[in-house]
């Protein structure tokens, strides 16, 4: 009888653990701080699922969830419009493109590379502070 309540005990032992030790596959992802986050040349405003984003000739949207890994990582996905100086004519069609937001955030500084998804063209990478305006200056 002892070694059966022994062999009981044992396993109700086990189970509990599994029950209370995290799985290694499910880590917590992490949300962007939302506001405006800007550097030279890029200003971003971040809500709560989406973000807007403008650039000195162009502007960008990302749609959500706008999460980070347990590393501050991301990928996101999105558009990028390139603009152009002067006017913008009534039937004037938007120079719209699919775009991949890619980096990593650490403290409250963002790295962001930006690439269009139909020609794998990298627009370019910058350097973000959170609470920072950013200097954009639009085309003309």
């Amino acid at each position: 009888m002892v070694w059966q309540d022994g062999i009981r005990f044992f396993i109700a032992s086990g189970l509990v653990l599994l029950l209370v030790t995290p799985t290694p596959g499910k880590r917590r992802k992490q949300r962007i701080a939302g506001g405006q986050w800007g550097g030279q040349h890029i200003r971003m405003d971040v809500g709560a699922n989406s973000a807007t984003i403008e650039y000195d000739c162009a502007n960008g949207s990302i749609t959500g969830p706008l999460s980070l890994d347990s590393k501050g990582r991301f990928t996101w996905h999105g558009t990028h419009v390139a603009e152009h100086g002067g006017p913008i004519r009534s039937d004037e069609t938007a120079n719209q493109h699919p775009a991949t937001y890619t980096g990593w955030i650490k403290d409250d500084t963002m790295t962001l590379t930006v690439k269009l998804t139909d020609s794998n063209q990298t627009i370019g990478t910058f350097s973000l502070t959170h609470g920072h305006p950013g200097r954009v200056f639009k085309c003309r």
